[in-house]
């Protein structure tokens, strides 16, 4: 039987030959953000026009590799489960394609054969004495994946850290790999204006010591960080861990030591920050990633008492439905972990879940509280699930309300520009 030392050795390869593994038709999947493999997806890039028909299904895609092309999406196409930067305009132009989808559910999507997963391209940390990698940057709905592939390959990186939880891979598991020692992608903090700074305040005034939270990705939820400082035993059970957590870890005020659901650990699903993060999270016992279906299922998630939710909105309408993930029908990002939070933190004993936005956009131009969602946008969170929207003018609370107390409460937080016009049209609706 060969040493784990050895099947490494056997397993190696140059990126362009791994090409050689894959057929028309493959499905490849990678994982969530800087956990997509660079020098894989660069090599498929280059020799993309030998291939017929290979799609790359993703959570944010974060760089615009070359496979990125209209020219060239018959040869290899991205599938987006949530639009990013990297895949955004080819989502609005058509030539990506777009799978709706529950963060929490993508692995049984893969587990049931609903979506197909021939192939894993994925960044993994070096290898351990027992032949273990960890895919501590992705491990999302990777690991489905990878129980379910023809052709794993990982990018083997020393740069990567060795996450705690379950997000290891065996060299035995393995047919091909790659390596490279290239810095990890960094993400900075997004930019916290006066409006970010006011809607974080009213969240953290209803942020008790003790709660749980789970943080989404944007200027607001940062802002909401940045005045948890003061806070007293915060625990993190999330989808993405980033730098304002681990600000809150250093400063004291996240311990993990209140929480009911693995007390003293925080629990992640996929990183996203500075160098200074991922050295932190490297053989860190206080860090576990996890598959989404654990860190993103709303009845786990909710066995922590106090969970806070912490999301954001494009727009909201008067009954309290979200629409957070399209510019009318043009896609933008995608449901992602929200519609999970939600439903998570309105199970939790205590729980409460916030929905962010500022009043307005294109400099006061446009309420972000409108009537009725604008025509073909995307319905992300349902009126049912809604508890809390903040903006920088106050909270409205509608969980319980009739239809008119919920127009009546968003309203009273819309900007005040747009006040007379959103009562007129609520007459107008009955509401």
């Amino acid at each position: 039987m060969q040493t784990p030392h050895q099947l490494y050795q056997d397993r190696r390869m140059a990126a362009a030959d791994v090409l050689d593994l894959l057929r028309d038709g493959d499905m490849i999947i990678v994982p969530t953000g800087v956990g997509e493999p660079p020098s894989l997806l660069s090599a498929l890039s280059e020799q993309r026009r030998r291939f017929h028909d290979i799609k790359v299904a993703q959570i944010l895609a974060l760089r615009k590799f070359g496979y990125f092309d209209s020219d060239t999406a018959s040869h290899v196409r991205h599938a987006a489960l949530f639009f990013g930067g990297a895949s955004r305009a080819g989502g609005q132009a058509g030539w990506c394609d777009f799978i709706p989808n529950y963060f929490s559910e993508i692995p049984a999507l893969i587990e049931r054969g609903l979506m197909p997963a021939d192939v894993v391209f994925a960044m993994a940390s070096s290898m351990n004495e027992q032949g273990f990698f960890s895919l501590s940057l992705g491990t999302d709905y990777t690991m489905a994946a990878i129980a379910k592939a023809r052709v794993i390959v990982l990018e083997v990186n020393p740069n990567v850290p060795f996450a705690h939880g379950q997000c290891h891979v065996h060299i035995a598991q393995v047919t091909a790999l790659v390596e490279s020692d290239d810095a990890i992608l960094e993400v900075g903090l997004p930019t916290i204006g006066p409006v970010q700074e006011a809607i974080g305040k009213y969240v953290a005034e209803m942020i008790d010591d003790g709660a749980t939270l789970q943080i989404g990705y944007g200027g607001i939820p940062d802002a909401v960080v940045m005045q948890l400082t003061a806070k007293h035993d915060l625990g993190i059970h999330t989808e993405m861990i980033g730098d304002g957590i681990l600000t809150l870890v250093e400063c004291g005020a996240i311990t993990n030591r209140k929480k009911t659901l693995l007390p003293g650990k925080m629990v992640a699903t996929f990183a996203l920050g500075s160098r200074k993060l991922y050295q932190f999270m490297h053989q860190n016992p206080m860090i576990e990633m996890h598959p989404s279906n654990f860190t993103n299922d709303p009845y786990i998630a909710a066995q922590n008492d106090k969970l806070m939710s912490i999301n954001a909105s494009l727009q909201v309408d008067l009954l309290g439905q979200c629409g957070s993930e399209s510019l009318a029908h043009l896609p933008y990002s995608g449901t992602g972990g929200q519609v999970d939070f939600v439903r998570a933190a309105n199970r939790s004993r205590g729980g409460k879940s916030f929905i962010v936005l500022p009043s307005t956009a294109k400099d006061d131009t446009i309420s972000r509280i409108v009537p009725m969602l604008t025509s073909g946008t995307h319905v992300t969170t349902s009126k049912n699930d809604v508890n809390y929207v903040v903006t920088e003018y106050g909270v409205a609370q509608l969980r319980g309300k009739s239809a008119r107390q919920r127009a009546q409460a968003l309203i009273a937080i819309a900007h005040p520009n747009f006040r007379a016009s959103l009562r007129e049209a609520a007459n107008k609706m009955c509401v």
